[in-house]
């Protein structure tokens, strides 16, 4: 790597942008973003960082203007572009699910299916995909591009509305009901194709990639460490549910090991109280900020 080489990096600019430099920081950078500025600092030399729509992420990728950047893979079938996806990253704006495009009618419609809406107005953002999802269905609709608000253009606006929701609350704020799912999306960190065939650039993605899932993975784990004598080693075994099977480490003293796991936090305040019934001590738990597997 030369002292100039950087790799010119898209961060999401809007509903993901706070959940990307969050992610971004259990993975071990800090991006530090303003309101006024679209070239966020990040405390890696190597790295350029810009914010752009995710609507938009594709085009810059493919044209090269960024070496990569996350976007949902949603706006990457929509685009039609020519990008490498590296790695899926499963986290949203509130959550670590995917996110879902629907098909939505307000509550006293008469439509209960796709069909029933041949010859109707649909209003989105995702465009293209619905005009593909409905052309496989053989419905005919008109397909109206959305430029925001789109929940409440049903019934006066559009008859119905293919709209991007986490848990549904908004749409069922707007007394919409889901009637199909359109399809599915997740954050993807894609690359321009040429950037990956540069060795340099294409490691530093790949490492992007790494620390960036290790940090989703961790996402809801703990690690526990406990001590435990050697006779009660099998019971207080029997009771971890773990990651993969707990590290057992001799200690000074022959009658006693160590072990040391990867839990889900939701099950400890269940667990702990059944390993010192079993014989642990010593029980600590403690965060984490990566799993790489």
């Amino acid at each position: 790597m030369t002292a100039t080489a950087k790799l010119k990096l898209g961060i999401p600019k809007g509903s993901l942008q706070d959940a990307t430099i969050a992610l971004f920081e259990r993975a071990g950078w800090r991006i530090y973003a303003n309101g006024r500025s679209y070239f966020p600092q990040i405390d890696d030399a190597e790295i350029e960082c810009m914010l752009i729509r995710a609507q938009e992420m594709s085009r810059y990728v493919e044209k090269g203007v960024l070496d990569a950047g996350l976007t949902g893979v949603d706006w990457v079938v929509e685009s039609g572009l020519d990008v490498e996806s590296v790695a899926s990253l499963t986290y949203a704006k509130q959550s670590r699910n995917k996110v879902r495009w629907v098909l939505a009618v307000p509550e006293d419609s008469p439509y209960n299916r796709a069909e029933d809406l041949d010859g109707k107005t649909i209003a989105t953002e995702l465009v293209e995909v619905s005009k593909r999802y409905f052309a496989n269905k053989g419905v005919k609709v008109r397909v109206e591009f959305s430029w925001g608000a789109t929940e409440v253009k049903p019934p006066t606006l559009a008859d119905a509305i293919v709209e991007v929701t986490e848990t549904g609350s908004s749409l069922r704020a707007n007394r919409l009901r889901i009637i199909d799912t359109v399809m599915e999306s997740e954050t993807h960190l894609i690359a321009n194709r040429s950037a990956m065939q540069d060795a340099w650039k294409c490691e530093k993605v790949k490492n992007l990639a790494l620390m960036l899932n290790g940090a989703i993975a961790a996402q809801g784990q703990v690690g526990l460490m406990l001590n435990v004598r050697r006779q009660n080693l099998d019971a207080v075994l029997q009771v971890l549910p773990a990651l993969n099977s707990p590290t057992v480490s001799p200690l000074r003293d022959p009658e006693w090991t160590a072990v040391n796991t990867i839990l889900e936090e939701g099950v400890v305040r269940d667990v702990l109280p059944r390993l010192k019934a079993a014989g642990a001590t010593g029980i600590v738990e403690y965060p984490l900020n990566k799993v790489v597997i």
